[in-house]
C-alpha cells in the first residue's frame, strides 16, 4: 500500500454510484476519479450529494482527471486499488485503465452490474487480483454533479474466481467498512450476482424500453407483475444450471421490493432507464445478453428474456449510432 492508513485509489466512472463511494472513500484514502461526461461540471463545482443515509447537501470536491493516463502521470506511486464504477460495456475499459495498473500490485474492484463480466479483466491483467462486487445503491445524477441517493447502500464483495486467494477481497471489504459503507464478504460472490440479476435482467430492460419507473410499469397493466415474474423465473432457471439455486420465495422477494413501493408511489429508475433518458449506451450485454448466451449453452429456454434482449439490443445500437 502507498500508505499504511491511506491507500491510493483510482475510481473509474463517477456516475451516481461512483460519486457516493468516492465521497466515502475520500475519508480514509487518497482518491482520484476518472470522469468523462461530467468532468467539466465536477471539476468546477464538485459533487453535491443528497442522501437519505449519509446526509443532505453534502458538498464534495474530489481530485478529478480525464483519463487513466493522466492519473498515472500525476503521481509516480502505484495505485493500490482501481475501482470500476462505469457501465459494463464489453471490450472497452481494460484498455482504457491499463496505464494506471501496476502489474502484480493493483487490486481491481468491479462495482458493476451483470453476470460474466470479470473474465476480460482477468485476461487483461492476469497478475492482478480481481474483486467482484454487487452493489445496491439506488441513486441518480441529474443534473451533472448532483446526486440523489435513496434508502439503501450495500456492497457485497468476493474474489474472482472464487478459488482465488481471498485476502485482496477481504482487504477491500475492510476498507469499505472503514469508509462508512455497508460491506459484506462472500466466499463465492457469484451467488449474489445471480440474485441481483433476477432484478436487473427483468426491470432494467423493461423500464428502459417503456421509459417508465418500476412502480409505473406495475400500475400500467394487470399483466405486468406476471410478466416481470416470468422473466425472473427464467433467470432463476439459468442460475440453477450453473449451480446457483434460488427458491420461488427468494424470487418473489425481489419482486416484492418493487410492489412495496406502490402505496407511496416511490418508483425507482433502473440504470438502463437513466442511461436511455440521457442518450447513453446501455449495459445490454452484461445484464441481458450474457445470461441469454449462458442459457443457450445449457439448453435452457428463456423466451421472454430473449425478446427483451433483442429489443434492448436494438435500442442500444440506435443510441450508439445517434439515430433518433
Amino acid at each position: 500500500m502507498s500508505s499504511p492508513t491511506r491507500p491510493k485509489i483510482l475510481l473509474f466512472g463517477a456516475g451516481s454510484v461512483g460519486a457516493v463511494y468516492l465521497y466515502l472513500l475520500s475519508k480514509v484514502s487518497n482518491v482520484t476519479a476518472v470522469l468523462r461526461s461530467n468532468y467539466d461540471s465536477v471539476k468546477e463545482n464538485g459533487f453535491t450529494i443528497n442522501s437519505s443515509i449519509f446526509g443532505q447537501g453534502i458538498r464534495f470536491i474530489p481530485n478529478v482527471v480525464r483519463s487513466c493516463s493522466e492519473a498515472a502521470e500525476l503521481d509516480s506511486q502505484p495505485f493500490d486499488y482501481i475501482l470500476i464504477c462505469s457501465k459494463a460495456i464489453p471490450d472497452t475499459i481494460p484498455k482504457l485503465m491499463e496505464p494506471a495498473v501496476t502489474r502484480g500490485h493493483t487490486i481491481i474492484a468491479l462495482l458493476q452490474n451483470g453476470i460474466g463480466i470479470e473474465q476480460e479483466y482477468a485476461d487483461a491483467f492476469p497478475t492482478n487480483p480481481i474483486v467482484s462486487c454487487v452493489v445496491y445503491i439506488p441513486a441518480t445524477q441529474r443534473p451533472a454533479g448532483v446526486i440523489k441517493h435513496g434508502e439503501i447502500e450495500l456492497i457485497e464483495i468476493g474474489a474472482y474466481p472464487s478459488t482465488a486467494p481471498a485476502a485482496p477481497a477481504l482487504a477491500f471489504t475492510n476498507l469499505m467498512k472503514v469508509s462508512g459503507a455497508t460491506a459484506e464478504f462472500y466466499e463465492d460472490v457469484q451467488v449474489k450476482r445471480w440474485f441481483k440479476l433476477l432484478v436487473n435482467a427483468s426491470w432494467n430492460p423493461i423500464c428502459a424500453l417503456s421509459l417508465s419507473a418500476d412502480v409505473f410499469v406495475i400500475q400500467s397493466s394487470p399483466l405486468a407483475i406476471d410478466v416481470v415474474l416470468d422473466v425472473m423465473l427464467e433467470v432463476r432457471e439459468i442460475a440453477q444450471a450453473y449451480g446457483y439455486v434460488f427458491s420461488r420465495e427468494q424470487v418473489e422477494f425481489q419482486l416484492d421490493r418493487a410492489k412495496a413501493r406502490i402505496p407511496i408511489n416511490a418508483g425507482i429508475e433502473p440504470s438502463m432507464l437513466q442511461d436511455v433518458k440521457e442518450g447513453r449506451r446501455i449495459e445490454v450485454e452484461a445484464i441481458v445478453g450474457n445470461p441469454v448466451r449462458m442459457a443457450k449453452e445449457k439448453g435452457i429456454s428463456c423466451g421472454k428474456l430473449e425478446m427483451l434482449y433483442v429489443l434492448a439490443k436494438a435500442l442500444d445500437v440506435r443510441i450508439g449510432t445517434g439515430d433518433s
